[in-house]
């Protein structure tokens, strides 16, 4: 993995690939404020099949084979690489299961809400 300095930082995947990251530090990056029960239920409207399980967002995703499911997560997994913002998920064959929350503050977060907003527009597109 090679990492370059300045005003972006680059790394790159195992395959080579690079991710253009955010050039905001650590810092600034996890500073994520953890939403009232009531900020979640607002957000959670308005994202389609998501839910609250285990104190996560939670969503299970549906595809036509294995390819479709693991072209989805790597998808996902670079703009969640970019937002340094990682989802925990599960596949069995067609099915993509994702929970989001914010470890930093123990909760749900804005940038739960986002990259959940993210995920949705992205799988739209797979459909």
């Amino acid at each position: 993995m090679s990492i370059k300095f300045g005003d972006d930082k680059q790394r790159k995947t195992p395959n080579n690939m690079k991710i253009l990251l955010n050039s905001m530090s650590n810092d600034q990056q996890k500073k994520h404020t953890k939403l009232s029960g009531s900020e979640i239920e607002s957000a959670i409207s308005s994202l389609e099949a998501w839910s609250i399980k285990d104190s996560k967002l939670h969503r299970s995703f549906k595809f036509k084979n294995f390819v479709g499911a693991f072209t989805f997560m790597t998808e996902v997994a670079l703009h969640a690489e970019k937002m340094d913002h990682h989802p925990e998920w599960f596949n069995v064959y067609d099915t993509v299961t994702i929970d989001l929350m914010t470890h930093d503050v123990n909760g749900i977060s804005d940038q739960d809400i986002k990259l959940a907003n993210l995920i949705n527009i992205i799988y739209d597109k797979k459909k």
